[in-house]
């Protein structure tokens, strides 16, 4: 009884999880008639991988989401893998009788006998908002006879060509495709051959222009997810590339690897289409699990939940240029009960009672160049999720060993580590049942884990371990839905 209650109250209080069994990669996120849609790869007869179909939720905050019926089911072209959304406002495609409508570009996947699967990108419209979806009579649209990773399609509308884009995972690249009716698709050009991380494969691909530091100059953001493999010993990432972008041609800035995300369970995430202009904002949201383990998290009669929707932008950090995320704001309302923190050296341990579910801890730090600050969330039955802030290494640290259920992955209980800088350091903290979401310095650092305790974490202390460094402020802010 008590394992079962426990594995009930993993569920996310202000994140996104499926009702029951099992849910994978964010799909079609799209913005349609005042409303978020989030639909993601869904298996509904299991908690583990299996059979895709699109499940689907809507929202109006992206806090509260009311899961709908499923919206793509597999058929004999084969499963429904990940694909996008976008409004088809012109009705290029012809199918809404000069009006405009939601149009699903997705990836069909057919396991075949002693051969290789089959992977190509199909159509589905929906005549209703989302509730209901019409597979295109042409289906498949786009077939490589050479790729047999091909998979993933992002599309969106490019204004300047008066066409749209589609940007597609294929091996260790993608491929750029143009199509002014979404139906026929034109090759455009090919970007990744020997740059960032290429040692497996790379997965739902994402391609958006960003403002740099809030001005009016602009950058293109690639993200590519990067599949679980030997290789890379902390499993499944999401790697990114700052750049240019024609219409055509993708040229980045460098080839470094750069990770959006230093965490191990943020995977798989795009953004929302769609977003009005009025609003600005390219808003992503990234599946919370890594495929070393996600089948096997003790989570009970559901698997995954998504990370919280952030807001990505470009920032220069020193001489570089790398991309930011914060929390929406739409959290902001949730906040209802505070504890507030008072500025003090950290000559001894500040303990501060907690909120146990879902809440977020803000922290402003003097950090010594030879001192380590050290943050630990405890529970009254003794578990531990403990964060290091090392000046001398310039990194933080993140340890969930002695933080209750790990014995189902040997990754589990790894520290996961996030670069910071020494002197002023901020951190934003936003917990949930089972995860937790770390932002440094307004988001130019991010790391995302999953945690499993046995009870909820009811005490946080912050002590220094040299006694140099202090604490400028600090809040403790409960987070509910009521």
């Amino acid at each position: 009884m008590l394992e079962i209650k426990q594995r009930k109250n993993y569920r996310p209080q202000l994140r996104f999880a499926p009702k029951e069994n099992w849910m994978n990669d964010p799909n079609g996120m799209v913005f349609y008639r005042g409303k978020y849609h989030l639909f993601f790869q869904h298996n509904p007869d299991s908690t583990v991988w299996g059979p895709m179909h699109w499940g689907h939720a809507v929202s109006e905050d992206m806090v509260h989401w009311e899961e709908r019926a499923i919206a793509l089911f597999p058929d004999e072209l084969g499963m429904i893998f990940s694909g996008s959304i976008v409004v088809d406002w012109h009705d290029t495609t012809g199918f809404f009788n000069g009006g405009h409508g939601l149009v699903a570009i997705f990836t069909h996947h057919l396991d075949r006998e002693q051969q290789p699967p089959e992977q190509y990108q199909s159509l589905a419209y929906s005549l209703d908002e989302g509730e209901t979806w019409i597979k295109y009579e042409q289906n498949p649209v786009l077939i490589s006879e050479e790729k047999i990773d091909f998979r993933d399609p992002k599309v969106f509308w490019y204004e300047e060509t008066n066409k749209w884009v589609m940007i597609l995972a294929t091996g260790q690249t993608v491929m750029m495709y143009s199509s002014k009716d979404l139906k026929d698709w034109r090759f455009e050009s090919e970007f990744g051959e020997g740059v960032g991380y290429q040692e497996a494969v790379w997965e739902c691909p994402d391609l958006f222009e960003l403002p740099i530091d809030g001005t009016t100059d602009k950058k293109w953001l690639m993200i590519v997810s990067v599949g679980d493999n030997d290789k890379l010993d902390v499993g499944s990432k999401t790697q990114y590339f700052i750049g240019d972008f024609d219409g055509r041609v993708f040229s980045p800035i460098d080839t470094n690897v750069r990770w959006l995300d230093h965490g191990r369970d943020n995977y798989a995430g795009v953004s929302f289409s769609d977003i009005p202009e009025e609003d600005g904002r390219r808003i992503y949201l990234g599946w919370m699990s890594n495929w070393r383990y996600a089948n096997v998290v003790p989570t009970g009669g559901w698997r995954s939940q998504m990370t919280l929707p952030r807001v990505l932008s470009l920032t220069h950090k020193g001489d570089s240029l790398i991309a930011k995320q914060e929390p929406v704001s739409e959290l902001s309302p949730y906040v209802t009960d505070q504890l507030v923190m008072t500025t003090r050296d950290l000559t001894d341990v500040v303990t501060v009672p907690t909120f146990k579910e879902a809440m977020q801890i803000d922290l402003e730090l003097q950090l010594d160049a030879a001192d380590q600050v050290v943050i630990t969330l405890q529970s009254q039955e003794d578990d531990q999720l403990t964060l290091t802030l090392d000046a001398h290494d310039r990194i933080l640290i993140l340890d969930r060993s002695k933080a209750g259920q790990i014995d189902f992955s040997p990754l589990f209980k790894e520290v996961q580590t996030a670069p910071i800088n020494t002197g002023h350091v901020q951190l934003s903290i936003v917990l949930d049942r089972s995860s937790i979401e770390l932002f440094v310095d307004g988001g130019t650092s991010a790391l995302t884990s999953l945690v499993y305790p046995l009870e909820r974490f009811s005490d946080l202390m912050v002590t220094s371990v040299n006694q140099r460094s202090s604490l400028v402020s600090g809040k403790v802010m409960r987070l509910s839905k009521g």
